[in-house]
């Protein structure tokens, strides 16, 4: 599933970053960002009228993504 399909509140794992096209520099970004395979994270809010921006929290950081930035992010849901 992608970082986007998740509903505000839960928790997931990054599973990978998924390069939109080579040399995708919002991708390179992500992954410094720490969205890294294993890490922990936490959809906190979804803007009104559509979720674009969301606020994720990831290694004790809070990160707006737009939607195209979080389809990038590969995530498994946490139970």
């Amino acid at each position: 599933m992608r970082l986007r399909d998740l509903q505000q509140g839960q928790r997931a794992r990054v599973v990978a970053v998924d390069d939109a096209h080579p040399a995708d520099a919002i991708a390179r970004r992500l992954r410094e960002l720490g969205f890294i395979p294993g890490a922990p994270l936490r959809l906190l809010a979804l803007a009104p009228f559509g979720g674009d921006p969301m606020l994720v929290g990831i290694g004790g950081s809070r990160f707006a993504l737009r939607q195209a930035e979080a389809e990038r992010v590969r995530v498994e849901a946490e139970a």
